[in-house]
């Protein structure tokens, strides 16, 4: 699998991404996420602790990307959230999942481009004060793509008093039209 490239992502203080989102990664994203295969929560969480291996983050807890109640329950679990508790549990960080929560429901970021993703999870998520308040934060999420998701999710942890906001995801889409890593560059 080929490594990603490094992103920066508004409102993160920094972000890792373990591999490029094809191939081998692709694939096996999308039988972790549509296809039940939570086994592979183990390969891909390693792929993320592999990415997070040297980074020094001062993290006190760990997070996920939320998914609305209704899907939720359609799919049966939070991919994202199996993923943040294998990290956590990795390296011996606190996961808390419940810290950000999806307080609207918002169609599918598949097909959307940049500005439509912003605006699609644009207010989409909240945080818990009494839980992040005075924290560095890591929220995992399965893959990035334009970081709409995780810049909207580090906003509400910003908001309910976050002191840091880092993200990680296993798999990243490459656009080597845009000046990745440039600050503010979504890719």
């Amino acid at each position: 699998m080929q490594p990603a490239v490094g992103r920066v992502i508004p409102a993160l203080d920094e972000m890792r991404v373990g591999v490029a989102y094809e191939g081998a990664a692709s694939a096996a994203i999308h039988a972790f996420k549509y296809e039940r295969q939570t086994r592979l929560v183990e390969v891909l969480g390693d792929v993320l602790c592999r990415a997070l291996r040297d980074v020094g983050w001062p993290i006190e807890i760990v997070t996920a990307v939320p998914l609305h109640a209704n899907r939720l329950r359609e799919r049966g679990y939070n991919q994202s959230a199996l993923l943040a508790h294998y990290v956590a549990r990795s390296r011996e960080w606190v996961c808390v999942p419940e810290a950000v929560e999806r307080v609207r429901e918002t169609d599918s970021q598949v097909g959307l481009n940049a500005a439509e993703r912003r605006a699609n999870v644009a207010g989409a998520f909240s945080a818990v004060p009494m839980l992040v308040e005075g924290t560095h934060v890591l929220i995992i999420d399965d893959v990035l793509t334009t970081g709409a998701t995780l810049s909207a999710c580090a906003e509400a942890l910003r908001a309910a008093g976050a002191r840091g906001v880092y993200g990680a995801a296993v798999s990243g889409a490459i656009d080597y039209d845009l000046h990745i890593g440039a600050p503010g560059a979504f890719v």
